[in-house]
């Protein structure tokens, strides 16, 4: 097996083409990481604005989220081939969001299996038209049902995948950031992959269960891991530290959003006043927390 020990980066590039190699970092003996800012995706970042890569095993890779467009996931794939000669065995799709699964069309050959939580397949389905009708006029990328790729292996709770010595833990999660979210264990590393379902400086983004996710979090703070990748954000190393921003946020959400509803107060009322005590400990609060409320108020009006 061939690795390119890198500390730095491979070649950097933005909006890549095919002879460009997306920057990558080697986060842990076999993990490779690209860390993207936190923006709001728009046509200048064309959606690429999700944490990527890939693991290495003995016998063949496996890629983990492909990015915002067609042109990242080719980006990508030239990484893979920079630091490794050996061929794409998996694709690991964490959850249906555009950020994650646009670049899949890269990596769609002969010998590839896709991979994703058992829901994915119908959130890509019934958001698919509406996400590829956007694509153009918000991100300036060309797409079509071709880079909607469902997986072809479908996680209803654990699945094991073994890339040569090197096995992944797959699990598929209940509705929390959205209701198909997959992490993924390295057992060789002691890293959880755990993409968005954990945010770091990028405020979380509610598109699934508020409680959901919390209970989740609660699951996975009982357990130790040297390094957890998030979907947005830097990487971390003080686990479970790291999580208590995010949980705090979405803690205190659900109890003012309850209280609200308690004082049949309504969405509106709840939309202009919860949560801005917080403001400023969140970057793109402004373009997602009123959104985060209204998600919440909806389930939680409803709850006994």
């Amino acid at each position: 097996m061939k690795y390119l020990f890198l500390i730095g980066s491979l070649l950097i590039s933005h909006h890549c083409n095919a002879l460009t190699a997306l920057s990558v970092s080697q986060v842990a003996p076999g993990i490779y990481l690209h860390v993207s800012k936190n923006y709001w995706p728009d046509k200048a970042n064309h959606g690429e604005i999700a944490n990527i890569g890939f693991i290495v095993g003995d016998k063949c890779v496996a890629v983990i989220d492909t990015g915002g467009s067609p042109q990242q996931g080719i980006a990508l794939r030239a990484a893979i081939k920079q630091t490794t000669s050996l061929p794409v065995c998996y694709v690991i799709n964490t959850h249906v969001h555009p950020d994650h699964i646009y670049g899949n069309i890269a990596f769609k050959q002969p010998g590839v299996q896709f991979v994703g939580h058992y829901k994915l397949a119908r959130a890509m389905a019934s958001r698919g038209d509406h996400y590829l009708s956007r694509a153009e006029e918000l991100l300036a990328i060309h797409v079509n049902q071709n880079n909607i790729i469902p997986p072809d292996l479908q996680v209803r709770d654990t699945m094991t995948l073994n890339l040569g010595n090197r096995e992944l833990l797959l699990t598929a999660h209940p509705a929390a950031h959205t209701d198909n979210d997959l992490s993924v264990y390295d057992k060789t590393s002691n890293s959880l992959w755990l993409a968005d379902l954990l945010f770091q400086e990028h405020i979380p983004v509610v598109d699934g269960s508020i409680k959901g996710w919390l209970a989740e979090l609660d699951k996975l703070e009982k357990s130790h891991y040297t390094l957890v990748i998030p979907g947005h954000g830097h990487l971390v190393k003080d686990w479970p530290a790291a999580m208590q921003p995010e949980k705090a946020y979405l803690q205190n959400l659900r109890n003012e959003i309850r209280g609200m509803i308690k004082q049949g107060k309504t969405l509106e009322q709840a939309v202009n006043q919860v949560g801005t005590s917080v403001e400023n400990h969140w970057q793109l609060f402004d373009e997602f927390h009123r959104r985060n409320v209204t998600t919440a108020f909806a389930e939680l009006e409803w709850e006994d």
